[in-house]
């Protein structure tokens, strides 16, 4: 086992669409790159990435068109591929050898995903981004964050969120009395519904003993503090 802490990273896809509105705007995406290359560049972390696809696909919209669970599902898979493949051109732009590791079988676009090839390759000094969730409908890449985090033996997962700093007990967007949490249980999230992650993914991660830090990503540096562990978000233990 390598002395590096091992950590997983999860963006959302609209963190890659920027201000213009675009499906993946590049300045974004090289923003993004150099601040998990700054963390990286600390020298005592492997890092693995989960990124969604809300960018490119909702299910609000599959929902609008009236299309089935499982088929909506694969083509949000899909989205976070072509997520996945334009952060692994940012990382590598700035010098970062960089894999993208699939669920779903696409050889020509990526490497398979196979749970001692990734660990392989973190432990080589790459960076590993897991595209296509876990290759299965009805589980969000939240849940494949857990998951991932899991068989790869990361102990913690910083949830990188789009504007929001922490966990609250009310939408701070829409209550000004909301309360931010600074440390939380993984039951407290469960028992109170928090929204943090899907419940499968709150389950997965209590269970696996697996340390969540919320956080807002849009903050310059704040990715590179999340993983040495400053006091920027909410922790869940």
């Amino acid at each position: 086992m390598s002395e590096k802490k091992r950590l997983i990273i999860k963006l959302s896809g609209e963190a890659l669409s920027g201000p213009q509105g675009k499906s993946i705007d590049p300045l974004r995406v090289k923003e993004i790159a150099q601040e998990i290359k700054n963390a990286y560049d600390v020298g005592r972390f492997e890092i693995g990435i989960i990124v969604g696809g809300g960018n490119i696909w909702r299910g609000k919209t599959a929902s609008e068109m009236g299309m089935e669970r499982s088929s909506a599902d694969y083509m949000g898979m899909i989205a976070t591929i072509m997520n996945a493949l334009a952060l692994q051109n940012g990382l590598e732009s700035l010098g970062v050898e960089t894999r993208t590791m699939t669920s779903l079988n696409i050889p020509q676009v990526a490497e398979p995903y196979i749970r001692r090839k990734a660990i392989s390759n973190l432990e080589k000094g790459m960076i590993v981004i897991f595209g296509g969730g876990t290759g299965n409908p009805y589980f969000s890449t939240d849940t494949t964050s857990a998951l991932r985090a899991a068989e790869i033996g990361a102990k913690t997962i910083l949830m990188a969120k789009n504007g929001t700093d922490g966990v609250y007990n009310l939408d701070p967007k829409t209550h000004k009395d909301a309360k931010k949490y600074g440390v939380l249980t993984h039951h407290e999230v469960l028992e109170h519904r928090l929204e943090v992650m899907d419940s499968t993914a709150a389950a997965l991660c209590k269970d696996n003993e697996i340390e969540i830090v919320v956080f807002d990503m849009n903050i310059k540096g704040n990715i590179k503090r999340a993983a040495l562990g400053e006091n920027i978000g909410t922790v869940i233990r």
